[in-house]
């Protein structure tokens, strides 16, 4: 009966602290409650054995648990169901710049570079259902392989499609990845608009200075967050193509133009963060899925609904039936 019912007036229950002096008086009191008559022998007078006498009691018990439901029906039982209703307040814009150059097939992470942040970035985008992503591929040169969309299960689609080819131009052209990805932002409406750059290189392609593309972010009021990915020291890595079409491997240098990337997360507001190995890739994603939050309106509505009629409706037939008992069976004696 009580399931799930908060009172809203709990203050009622210290009424039930009278409720232990009542019996406390009523046991004391009772004796003088009823009339006397002293004879000096029981002769002459038939004795019956009634079980009327020893229930008297009932009226008090009645009475008291009516006035104890009373109480608790002051007290204001009730249940409460809450709906919420979100509003979305500030959207955010997101382009991914992904580094696809060979190189990104090292195996210094589980199981390459390129697989762990598609991995990774999968996460990402499914923890931000609020907000528009795109893609954008980079290597010697840059396409967008996703424009800013707000439909997921599209961008998680592209993301899983990105693999190393041949049909882009071999190198690193750090700069086109940012130029491209602040040409898809650029007329974006929303509140923030944010690219995370993921290479693992230096920029030795293109024709776009990544100065100049800062400049362009800046412009454009776009921050942007750059990622250094690969091992320190030597990674397995391809060095060529075996006439089965397949890599051969060797032990190779990690190269990362840390002071450029530092230089465009400083120049457009955003970070640089070094990742070196799985999970520090995952907690940099982490990190930036808390740096930038999207605000929402919370708003709750709540409905209560009133309980305390049962009590009210026990005790009056709690009195009730006391009455009726007095007027019949205790008549007699009371």
């Amino acid at each position: 009966m009580l399931d799930g019912i908060t009172f809203l007036n709990k203050e009622f229950f210290w009424l039930l602290l009278a409720l232990p002096l009542a019996i406390f008086w009523y046991f004391f009191k009772h004796k003088q409650q009823n009339a006397e008559l002293k004879i000096s022998s029981l002769k002459g007078f038939k004795i019956t054995n009634s079980w009327l006498p020893k229930f008297k009691h009932l009226l008090f018990a009645l009475r008291l648990l009516a006035l104890a439901f009373l109480i608790t029906a002051l007290a204001r039982p009730r249940t409460s169901e809450t709906n919420t209703k979100t509003k979305t307040t500030r959207g955010i814009d997101i382009v991914m710049a992904i580094d696809v150059s060979a190189s990104m097939l090292a195996k210094d992470f589980n199981p390459n570079r390129l697989e762990s942040i598609k991995n990774v970035a999968s996460k990402f985008i499914k923890g931000r259902p609020n907000d528009r992503i795109g893609l954008v591929e980079y290597a010697g040169e840059s396409y967008t392989k996703t424009p800013i969309t707000s439909d997921k299960s599209i961008v998680l689609s592209s993301l899983n499609s990105i693999k190393y080819n041949t049909i882009i131009e071999g190198g690193t052209a750090i700069g086109m990845g940012l130029a491209t990805s602040v040409n898809r932002l650029k007329d974006s409406k929303a509140k923030s608009k944010v690219i995370i750059l993921l290479t693992d290189g230096v920029n030795n392609s293109g024709v776009l200075n990544p100065q100049i593309a800062s400049e362009l972010a800046v412009e454009y009021n776009i921050k942007v967050y750059t990622i250094g990915i690969g091992s320190n020291g030597l990674a397995m890595s391809p060095v060529a193509i075996l006439p089965n079409g397949r890599f051969q491997y060797d032990r190779v240098q990690v190269e990362i133009d840390e002071d450029l990337l530092k230089e465009i997360a400083k120049v457009t507001g955003g970070k640089y963060f070094r990742a070196n190995n799985n999970q520090k890739l995952e907690q940099i994603y982490a990190e930036i899925n808390k740096l930038e939050k999207t605000e929402i309106d919370e708003i709750k509505f709540t409905t209560y609904q009133e309980h305390f009629r049962p009590f009210v409706w026990i005790a009056g037939a709690l009195l009730l039936l006391a009455f009726i008992i007095r007027i019949t069976l205790f008549r007699s004696f009371i």
